[in-house]
């Protein structure tokens, strides 16, 4: 079990969402609602029993329009980094190190919505498994055909130990990354500047044999939706109705 207290967390939701459009012409697409409650809300609210003493979140479009939103309520703690333009999601946590300090952390997407299943909370065997000296990166993963709202072929290939590799020319792949992640800070020495996507520092971590070393993951044991376009946000509110129902 991991012996490091996770005290940081960054959601990231700073994008354009141009998929959500016309939704997202008039307001950032972390503040679409899904079944009466927004994204941004829903993300910290995964983040809100763990005991964090900062979150960040990262805005840009729209960004006084989200940051009034999240600053009516105080419970996880949020301070805001914000961008004058989008800068990916490697460069929007690379502008907000600062804030994140030195220490392993959260990095969750806004787009996305993870459902606990009957065990322990995702985040808490994150934690739990967590361990710095195999790894710099944690992902979660989704078993790709059971995954919600989400039309892809899937995102990686798994090994037993826990290592991935991409896709590469497979026609589809069985697991997707749900945008939930813990990383070293150390990932990001010598990263580019400006805009970059994290797959660049993934990349750096590739062994020969296409599995990435220092790279580990966990299969999510609930349900998983992936909320970026309008068939994924009626694809949730459609679950979100047959959850209430059969209740």
């Amino acid at each position: 079990m991991s012996a490091h207290q996770f005290t940081h967390a960054i959601v990231l939701a700073a994008g354009l969402g141009k998929r959500m459009r016309p939704l997202t012409d008039h307001m950032p697409k972390p503040m679409i609602a899904v079944a009466g409650r927004t994204l941004i809300d829903r993300a910290l609210d995964q983040l809100q029993p763990l005991g964090l003493t900062r979150v960040v979140v990262n805005t840009s479009y729209l960004a006084d329009q989200l940051e009034a939103h999240v600053a009516k309520r105080h419970d996880p703690p949020v301070i805001f980094s914000r961008e004058a333009a989008p800068l990916e999601t490697g460069g929007g946590i690379a502008n907000a190190l600062n804030l994140l300090g030195d220490s392993p952390f959260i990095s969750m997407n806004s787009d996305t919505i993870c459902v606990d299943g009957a065990g322990a909370s995702a985040l808490s065997r994150m934690m739990a498994t967590w361990d710095a000296t195999r790894m710099d990166v944690l992902m979660l993963l989704h078993p790709t055909d059971k995954a919600i709202g989400y039309p892809g072929a899937g995102d990686f290939v798994r090994a037993d130990d826990g290592r991935i590799r991409r896709r590469g020319s497979d026609a589809t792949a069985p697991y997707v990354f749900t945008g939930i992640q813990i990383i070293n800070p150390v990932l990001f020495k010598d990263s580019p500047q400006g805009a970059f996507s994290m797959n660049v520092l993934y990349d750096r971590l590739r062994s020969p044999d296409g599995y990435f070393s220092r790279i580990h993951t966990l299969v999510h044991e609930g349900d998983w939706l992936h909320v970026g376009d309008p068939q994924g946000l009626s694809d949730a509110e459609t679950y979100y109705a047959n959850a209430t129902t059969a209740a």
